[in-house]
């Protein structure tokens, strides 16, 4: 009996790409490829039952992985309550660089591996960032809109009101990994001075091209800051109200990483001191932000909906990483991105559909 996978995907990476990565990259395993369109991002994601940001409902969920082995997916809700009610769910594929909406301790007591996609949005990520740079330190949204009502923004070339130089400049990076890296390298071609404090980076992995250093320093020395940090309990709003009084005046704060690392008020009330000159966002502490937040009307932002690892080369990478997992896995392989390594032996081979979860117990 063929094994049956579900695409669950959604309106960015989309079920259809998913299942014709899966079917490339296993053409000699007899499948059976079940689509599944998640709404979002005509909807917002969010919490569904114990997971974060994801999309879909557990009945959905549960209806579509009967009789399924292997489901790859960017948004499903892969909960507890799922989880139980999918005894022959032995693998999940999450296209994200994180697993969010997996319950990774339920799937490892259900013996289910959970794999993820790391990097896929890096060089996405990272463009959108230098994109949001530009635009704040140049005021190019602000001059577009005036420009288009008819008002030539002569005085834009004063001495006062004239933007800030990447070249030259100090600008500081939170956090070094696919994305900021990525950063660091385009920062330097264009001519600027960077820092970068990540404690888990040493400086001889920065190739000379950044100094490590502590984030105070950072605040203080740096024109321009951009977050690439992970949401943890320690990073959680790690920039608030003493963090941007640390900052020089008339700096500018990029974040592309995550709204909660941000204290979003005292930005906006730094903003309207003049002590910083802009921001750049593209991540919120609420997603959408509520229609009245004072943030979508404080001069000097450059906001986007959260859209920097939106491209179609992303999408296409991120079924083709899910898919490689998928053929790993049903030829036997050790999986290269699995987050719970500890369900499964490497070189286990793929059992075909002849008994439930139940009797062969969890994969250990």
């Amino acid at each position: 009996m063929p094994a049956t996978v579900l695409a669950a995907g959604d309106h960015f990476v989309l079920p259809g790409l998913l299942a014709d990565a899966v079917r490339a990259e296993a053409p000699k395993t007899a499948l059976t490829v079940r689509e599944l369109l998640l709404p979002w991002p005509h909807v917002p994601f969010g919490p569904v039952a114990e997971v974060a940001e994801a999309s879909g409902s557990e009945d959905e969920i549960v209806h579509a992985l009967r009789g399924v082995r292997i489901c790859v997916t960017q948004m499903a809700p892969i909960t507890r309550r799922v989880l139980a009610a999918c005894p022959d769910l032995e693998l999940v594929c999450v296209t994200r660089g994180g697993p969010v909406n997996a319950n990774l301790r339920a799937a490892t007591e259900h013996g289910v591996a959970v794999c993820h996609a790391p990097g896929r949005n890096a060089a996405a990520t990272a463009e959108h960032t230098l994109a949001l740079i530009l635009a704040a330190a140049r005021r190019v949204p602000e001059l577009h809109a005036e420009l288009r009502r008819g008002h030539w923004r002569g005085d834009s070339y004063t001495y006062d009101n004239c933007g800030i130089d990447i070249d030259g400049s100090t600008v500081g990076l939170i956090g070094h990994g696919a994305i900021g890296s990525r950063v660091v390298r385009a920062l330097t071609a264009l001519g600027a001075r960077v820092l970068v404090h990540d404690p888990y980076v040493p400086q001889a992995a920065l190739a000379g091209l950044a100094e490590q250093t502590s984030l105070d320093d950072l605040l203080a020395r740096s024109r321009i800051v951009t977050l690439h940090a992970r949401l943890t309990p320690q990073t959680r709003g790690m920039i608030g109200r003493r963090e941007i009084a640390a900052m020089r005046p008339g700096s500018l704060l990029v974040n592309c990483a995550r709204g909660a690392l941000v204290d979003y008020e005292a930005v906006r009330e730094a903003l309207a001191s003049g002590h910083l000159y802009g921001a750049g966002f593209d991540v919120y502490p609420e997603e959408p932000p509520a229609p009245d937040s004072p943030l979508l009307r404080t001069p000097g932002t450059v906001l986007t909906p959260h859209v920097a690892g939106a491209s179609r080369r992303v999408a296409h990478k991120a079924a083709a990483i899910a898919a490689a997992e998928t053929g790993r896995h049903l030829r036997g392989e050790p999986l290269r991105h699995c987050v719970n390594p500890e369900v499964t032996a490497p070189g286990r081979a793929f059992r075909p559909l002849t008994s439930t979860r139940a009797a062969r117990g969890p994969r250990r």
